[in-house]
C-alpha cells in the first residue's frame, strides 16, 4: 500500500477497528490490537494529525427523519471554461440537499447525490436552485428506489 504517511501493521489494524467502531474506547481498541492503552492513543492522535482519519460521524437513518426523496442527478456543463467550472463548484457548495458532487467522465460532468423529504421538497430543488444556476446546460434524474449496499468502509489489506 503506497500512501504519504508510513504506515505500519498496527495502524492499519486500527483504522479497519475504528471504520467499523467509531465509538471504541481507548482501552478496548488497545485491547483488540495487542498494545497498551498509552501507545494507542499516540497512534490514534497520529493518524487524526495526518488527516488519515478525517473526523467522527453519527450515521444518522434518513428515513426516520423523513428524508424518503433521494436522487442522483447526472450535469453537463453549458461551457467547459475555467471560471463556469469554478461558478458551478461554488453554486453547488450552498445547496444543502445536495450530499455529494462529483467531477466525473463521460456523457455528464457532474453526478450529484441528493436527499429530501418529499416530491415538492425535490421540484424545488430542481426548480428553484439548480435550474438557477446558468452554467447548468443539462440534467438527468435517477431517482434511488433502494439501497442495496451502503458501506462506509474503506477496503484495504493487512499484510
Amino acid at each position: 500500500m503506497e500512501l504519504g504517511v508510513k504506515l505500519d501493521i498496527i495502524d492499519l489494524k486500527i483504522l479497519k477497528i475504528l471504520q467499523e467502531k467509531g465509538r471504541i474506547t481507548n482501552l478496548q481498541l488497545s485491547q483488540e490490537i495487542g498494545l497498551s492503552p498509552a501507545p494507542t492513543l499516540e497512534r490514534v492522535k497520529k493518524l487524526e494529525s495526518s488527516g488519515i482519519i478525517e473526523g467522527y460521524h453519527a450515521q444518522v437513518n434518513e428515513t426516520l427523519l423523513g428524508m424518503g426523496i433521494k436522487a442522483f442527478i447526472s450535469i453537463s456543463l453549458e461551457r467547459q471554461k475555467v471560471d463556469s467550472i469554478v461558478t458551478f463548484k461554488e453554486k453547488i457548495q450552498s445547496i444543502p440537499e445536495i450530499l455529494e458532487c462529483y467531477q466525473i467522465t463521460g456523457n455528464a460532468d457532474y453526478f450529484l447525490k441528493v436527499m429530501v423529504k418529499d416530491i415538492p421538497s425535490f421540484e424545488s430543488l430542481i426548480s428553484n436552485k439548480l435550474s438557477q444556476i446558468e452554467e447548468i446546460g443539462q440534467m438527468q434524474t435517477m431517482m434511488i428506489l433502494s439501497k442495496v449496499k451502503d458501506s462506509k468502509v474503506i477496503p484495504f489489506e493487512i499484510d
